[in-house]
């Protein structure tokens, strides 16, 4: 109903005054929507939240850097007490969240209730086992970010400003989850990630220690990716797919190595774009801009001129 003192076509409240028959125009789309979608509808009170895993992110990065993300004025005993109850509340937010993405994915495969509850339970036991390890390596991630970088000036500032590592703690997370057998939470989580930091890291691809993504937007790195230890990569990095099979209806079959595998101590610089099942050799350095799509050996240095002649060479791309 307009509100307005100068309209002069006031309008009064409900659906018959409507210009368009709202009724039968639901009716209508209910009709479309098809009949596992409609199926879907009624499973939607069991869908995972998207709102709950931020917030369970968050709580679980604070409980891994409490002197960075929790509150101040800390005292030993009150850090513990601190870590101890966010822990607490974020885990058996996450144990609900599992047992909802269990349910969901199921499809119309049914999941008894008592089923999902303790398989949840069992996930989140285990996720809970591996944070210490996680809290490890993401220390390694810390380092690698402070040594490699001549403009960080402090842990704190590494930890705090840089989206790589905030990239990074969450995709940790992530993937421990997709290990454990929820991979819809996984990708949830991932992408609240990418919505932070412009990072895109699919929960699945396997990542090595002290990995660090200077600067970081519009990097890309795909499901079945392997990187190794000691890597950087700059902006705009892509770690991606050159193409992947289809069945016979054309559909893409899932599951199959499709990303590249990333050696030790590789460098890839801004621009790059690594695609399909090849390897870069350890200790090589991709150029800026470069676009790969074959394996070169360890120790390579590749650079966009150079691949644009490997490229003609052959007669190809002219």
């Amino acid at each position: 109903m307009s509100t307005h003192p100068d309209d002069p076509t006031p309008r009064a409240a409900g659906l018959a005054d409507a210009a368009w028959d709202l009724e039968q125009l639901v009716v209508a789309l209910r009709i479309a929507r098809s009949g596992a979608e409609r199926r879907d509808e009624q499973r939607r009170r069991e869908r995972p939240s998207r709102d709950a895993l931020i917030e369970i992110a968050r709580g679980l990065r604070s409980a891994l850097f409490p002197s960075h993300f929790g509150v101040t004025d800390f005292t030993d005993a009150s850090i513990d007490f601190f870590v101890g109850n966010t822990l607490d509340s974020s885990l058996r937010a996450l144990e609900e969240q599992v047992r909802r993405s269990l349910i969901y994915a199921a499809g119309e495969d049914t999941v008894d209730a008592q089923t999902a509850v303790e398989r949840a339970r069992a996930v989140v036991h285990d996720f809970a086992t591996r944070l210490p390890a996680v809290r490890g390596a993401l220390e390694a991630d810390l380092r690698a970010a402070y040594d490699g970088d001549p403009a960080a000036q402090s842990r704190a500032e590494v930890l705090l400003c840089y989206p790589g590592i905030t990239a990074i703690t969450y995709h940790r997370l992530a993937h421990e989850l997709y290990r454990l057998g929820v991979p819809l939470l996984a990708r949830v989580m991932a992408e609240v990630a990418h919505s932070i930091t412009g990072i895109d890291i699919h929960p699945g691809a396997q990542i090595g220690s002290r990995f660090f993504i200077d600067h970081g937007t519009g990097v890309v790195i795909g499901e079945t990716a392997r990187i190794g230890d000691r890597v950087r990569l700059y902006q705009g990095v892509t770690l991606g797919a050159r193409n992947f099979p289809v069945d016979a209806s054309g559909a893409a079959i899932k599951g199959q190595r499709r990303h590249p595998t990333i050696e030790d101590d590789v460098v890839i610089y801004a621009g790059a774009t690594i695609l399909g099942q090849i390897t870069v050799g350890h200790g090589s350095t991709i150029g800026g801009n470069v676009w790969l799509t074959h394996s070169v050996p360890p120790q390579s240095h590749v650079t966009q001129a150079q691949s644009r002649q490997e490229v003609f060479a052959d007669g190809l791309g002219i």
